[in-house]
């Protein structure tokens, strides 16, 4: 059996957290390896609903969950998704849930750096969360980030905070901050550190053992490739990486641990925040597709962006991430168009390119070429089973397959997580 890695193909949003939940029903064990609480996946479960942010999906099923070193930890955020989870009957105990303690803290002067940073930039606002996930990141690899073990040992935990304050008290007082108060921060920590350390340990430790015990762990990514830090539309990104690449190192295993990789893909295309997005439609045929979606951001509310499928953009991500199949979700939003567009290359002046340029003015410059393909009319809502979609839909996922070169291995056809057609168990290899 293999394990599984799900990484998101496209801006994010694809509905990575309805395919994570139906993949960790099958799964043993389900870790966060990048990211922080700027990434939300709903899960629908019956009759409810559950938005997580932090929290690995294997929570809500009581499997084992362990949020990996790739990701960076709000502690108060953190504290307060467990206790609003714990509210709706999912039980949440250290038996349940690991957070790898030499994961890095996001703690409220990165918050204030983030919003303050964006509200100097104006126009040229790159549209974070403002969660402070980016300057976490940047402290991270600079190597003065609080980790989740410095709770343990406040003179380290002192000693550190003086390097990390030294450095942001020049940030703040440029950006016309006031000085963080650093006694009322450091209190902070500590007092969160009982709680926190109830779920620490060494989370690579307990990965390795349980890959070794023989038990199906699925790699849970946030985000997506197309903001990835390195492969992304830079610099309209999040501050990690957020390829298949990332999951081995954020959750501190070997990269042969991975096993399947499988990519997430609306059938059509969204964006949240700022930055390019060549298949954006500014009309009524994206207006409806947002109003029929329902296209808006889990943590942040944040309308999205729409527009047709890019196939240019998940080829991309399919050889980046090294993907061996794709979940093609929200078909059934496409019911009902006589004719849809799939991009198949860009224009930029006089050139045809088959990949999305580096150059962020390049990036802002192109101009999809779209092949237009039949719609249908009937309803794919609820299909279970291939010989439950119409001719026209069937055209339309294979057409997507032969232009991103990759198989659709689940194609799902609502937020219900049963409402989900299998062609292939990534779990199988």
């Amino acid at each position: 059996m293999a394990n599984v890695a799900v990484v998101g193909a496209q801006w994010g949003d694809e509905g990575k957290g309805k395919i994570v939940d139906w993949l960790s029903n099958r799964a043993d064990v389900v870790v966060r390896f990048q990211g922080g609480h700027n990434a939300g996946h709903t899960l629908v479960v019956g009759e409810n609903v559950y938005k997580l942010s932090l929290l690995p999906s294997g929570v809500v099923q009581g499997k084992l969950s362990v949020i990996g070193n790739g990701v960076v930890v709000d502690p108060n955020a953190l504290l307060d998704e467990i206790g609003r989870v714990q509210a709706q009957g999912v039980k949440i105990t250290p038996d349940i849930l690991v957070l790898a303690d030499n994961a890095c803290l996001i703690l409220p002067i990165h918050r204030d750096l983030d919003q303050a940073r964006e509200a100097q930039a104006g126009a040229n606002k790159i549209g974070t969360t403002g969660r402070g996930i980016g300057p976490a990141y940047e402290d991270k690899v600079g190597r003065r980030a609080i980790r989740v073990a410095d709770l343990a040992d406040p003179k380290a935990l002192d000693a550190k905070m003086d390097r990390l304050l030294a450095h942001h008290g020049a940030l703040r007082r440029g950006l016309g901050l006031p000085d963080a108060d650093r006694a009322a921060l450091t209190a902070d920590l500590l007092a969160l550190a009982p709680k926190i350390l109830a779920y620490a340990r060494p989370a690579w430790r307990d990965l390795n053992a349980v890959i070794a015990e023989g038990k199906r762990v699925l790699f849970e990514g946030a985000q997506a490739a197309m903001l990835d830090i390195d492969h992304g539309t830079y610099p309209y990104v999040t501050s990690s990486n957020t390829v298949a690449g990332q999951a081995a190192a954020g959750a501190g295993v070997g990269p042969r641990a991975v096993g399947y990789v499988l990519g997430i893909a609306k059938a059509y295309t969204t964006r949240v925040g700022e930055g390019p997005f060549p298949t954006e439609l500014h009309d009524e045929t994206g207006a409806l597709i947002g109003k029929k979606g329902a296209e808006f951001g889990t943590v942040t509310g944040r309308p999205r962006r729409c527009g047709w499928f890019d196939a240019v953009l998940v080829r991309q991500a399919v050889q980046v991430s090294g993907l061996d199949g794709i979940a093609l979700t929200k078909l059934d939003i496409l019911d009902g168009f006589k004719t849809l567009k799939i991009c198949v290359g860009y224009r930029l002046g006089d050139k045809t390119l088959d990949h999305l340029p580096a150059g962020v003015t390049d990036q802002a410059g192109v101009t999809p070429i779209y092949e237009e393909i039949e719609g249908w009319s009937e309803s794919t809502r609820g299909a279970r089973s291939w010989k439950e979609l119409p001719g026209a839909a069937v055209k339309y996922v294979r057409r997507i397959e032969e232009l991103v070169g990759a198989p659709v291995a689940l194609l799902s056809t609502s937020p219900d997580r049963e409402d989900t057609i299998l062609m292939r168990d990534p779990f199988q290899g």
